[in-house]
């Protein structure tokens, strides 16, 4: 696990960056030099460029005043959705439908699909929605190469016919309309996410593509969602999770929506390039270990940071610390690591302004806190800032509180003020679970680090996204299951968001597309989900249509947000919750229900009717 000190020092607000600053002198490695405005991203365009009106500077905390995305921001993450998401990326069997269609003459009937989920994830109240960008920066560069088409004519069955090949070749998404709910909504079991009108055969084709791209970025997005809860607001939450990711496009993804879900850095270097998310890493317990003497530093000197050119013998100065803290602790030099001091000092002379070494490699109370404060000390006297410490093992709360004391009484017996802002970081295969008891418990940790159980969702490891045809030739059709929990909904909807005077949305309402919207302040009838099919009343404050035209004719038609624009819609979509749906543990069940329309027509569905679904407007 890697931590940025230099991000976390201006997490924190303890240097301010001004327009001159550049990476490399402040310890982001990129040896660019980036102008302040460039790490502030508030609005985008189309492509996802900044916008020089966006430039915000008042909150030190902001992840946007700590990390820059390229400048080709656009061009990066299209080029990157393109090659991890081809057309060929999806089932066999999505093209053999798309010929039988063909071979029918009716692949170019007007055709709609929905996608939802059936059950909201983790035993949670909610989920949030994530993946739209992709889709849509998908969709718009959808077409099939001729190697692409030659590959699929050497696996698909040899009586194919020839011209279902021409057919393909000439495919693309300019007949495709997206009406979605937006990237970063809190969304509910069973409500439709995203509607995909078009060609019956063109939209068949997406099915698995959309799916691929929606389920699991929603997934640990709510995840990292559900660990921002848990932790508060009060901390520093770290995604760490590459290594142990489903792949390399697992961890990109898991980097960019953790961020969206709530996260405020990430270890991943690429996921920085390409989203601008706060990138963070040190040193490892590896490079502490790798270490045994003294004699292993170099150099061994180091210039003070007011410029004197007279070099410091840094390891004299620091072994005279050790000896005041040794006294000042009552500790035993004999059991003091001299590699793990000979690690610290030498990652000190190479980043002075970014020291954070990790200090449980050996013995924090016996070696790895007494050579932190020692090798801090002598970086104060030269005129540098220590940043602070990572514990990785052990009971962390406990810990953290015994460093916490020593940093005080070291910043108190020499006067050394920095000591009082050092940060203490914690990492330990953190779960939902640990994260909320730590929360709990008293403890001094600024930031927590999450891996394993954050990236690769331990507790559910998918979200179930369905992708369900609800009208073809303007007739409405439904799955009719004898499970009751895998049938449909069928028709084009429109989805409304139901809230009460205090703001708190309280039902999620479907109706037929063709119906009025209900009304803030007037009385409705409606018919809950999954109950017994009676009836409720509800007279909403406030009513919010949650869906939109996204893509149209082959063209995105909303702006695509940044990660750092979709993680500020997260928490404000977060906030419309009533605590009793986010609760963790056994929140109250929110209600999504069908409007009395639309209830009539599944019920005729249902019962087997083949008519004409007009029958309701005349109701």
């Amino acid at each position: 696990m890697y931590i940025s000190v230099t991000v976390l020092r201006q997490a924190f607000g303890f240097i301010k960056f001004d327009a001159k600053t550049s990476c490399a002198a402040s310890g982001i490695f990129t040896g660019k030099t980036v102008p302040h405005h460039s790490r502030c991203w508030t609005h985008v365009d189309v492509c996802g460029t900044a916008s020089p009106s966006s430039i915000r500077d008042e909150d030190p905390l902001s992840p946007g005043n700590m990390a820059a995305p390229s400048t080709d921001t656009c061009g990066l993450m299209e080029r990157s959705v393109r090659e991890r998401v081809p057309p060929l990326l999806t089932d066999l069997y999505q093209f053999t439908m798309a010929y039988a269609y063909w071979r029918a003459g009716r692949h170019q009937e007007p055709a709609v699909f929905e996608m939802f989920f059936r059950d909201n994830p983790f035993g949670g109240g909610f989920s949030l929605f994530a993946g739209l960008n992709d889709c849509l920066l998908f969709l718009r560069s959808f077409r099939l190469t001729d190697q692409d088409v030659q590959f699929l004519r050497s696996v698909l069955p040899p009586n194919t016919d020839p011209a279902f090949f021409d057919f393909l070749r000439g495919l693309d998404c300019s007949a495709v309309t997206i009406r979605s709910l937006p990237e970063g909504s809190v969304v509910f079991a069973r409500v439709p996410l995203m509607e995909v009108e078009g060609p019956l055969a063109v939209v068949q084709l997406l099915e698995t593509s959309l799916l691929c791209l929606v389920n699991y970025a929603s997934l640990v997005c709510s995840n990292a969602a559900r660990f921002r809860l848990a932790a508060g607001h009060q901390r520093r939450l770290l995604e760490m999770g590459l290594r142990r990711a489903q792949g390399p496009d697992g961890g990109l993804t898991a980097s960019r929506y953790t961020h969206i879900g709530g996260f405020d850095l990430t270890s991943n270097v690429q996921a920085g390039f390409l989203f601008g998310i706060p990138v963070a890493g040190t040193i490892a317990h590896s490079y502490v270990t790798s270490f045994n003497s003294l004699e292993e530093v170099w150099p061994q000197t180091l210039v003070t940071a007011n410029g004197d050119p007279n070099p410091v013998d840094i390891i004299s100065l620091t072994k005279g610390w050790l000896r005041r803290v040794c006294e000042l602790m009552g500790a035993e030099p004999g059991k003091i690591r001299e590699g793990e001091l000979a690690a610290f000092l030498s990652y000190a002379i190479a980043y002075p302004q970014n020291f954070l070494p990790v200090i449980d490699s050996y013995s924090v109370g016996c070696s790895g806190l007494l050579n932190f404060c020692a090798v801090a000390l002598a970086l104060c006297e030269l005129g540098y800032k220590p940043v602070g410490v990572r514990l990785d093992s052990g009971d962390l709360c406990r810990q953290s509180i015994e460093v916490r004391r020593v940093f005080r009484l070291c910043s108190e017996r020499f006067s050394e003020s920095t000591f009082n802002s050092l940060i203490i970081v914690g990492t330990n295969n953190i779960s939902e679970e640990s994260m909320a008891e730590l929360n709990k418990k008293e403890n001094e940790i600024n930031v927590i680090g999450v891996g394993t159980h954050l990236v690769t969702c331990t507790k559910q490891p998918s979200l179930g996204c369905v992708y369900k045809l609800v009208e073809v030739r303007g007739r409405p059709r439904m799955k009719i299951s004898e499970d009751p929990q895998k049938s449909t909904v069928a028709g084009r909807k429109a989805v409304y968001r139901l809230l009460n005077a205090d703001g708190h949305c309280f039902l999620d309402l479907l109706c037929l597309m063709v119906e009025p919207p209900p009304k803030a302040g007037c009385t409705l009838t409606c018919y809950p989900l999954g109950g017994d099919n009676s009836s409720v009343s509800v007279t909403p404050a406030q009513v919010t249509c949650l869906r939109k035209e996204v893509f149209l004719k082959g063209q995105v038609t909303e702006s695509l947000c940044s990660a750092a624009e979709t993680r500020a819609k997260v928490q404000s979509s977060l906030q419309t919750l009533h605590p009793r749906h986010k609760r963790l543990q056994e929140p109250d069940s929110y209600t999504v229900a069908l409007s009395e329309k639309l209830r009539n027509l599944v019920t005729e569905l249902q019962k087997g009717s083949n008519s004409d679904s007009n029958f309701l407007l005349a109701n």
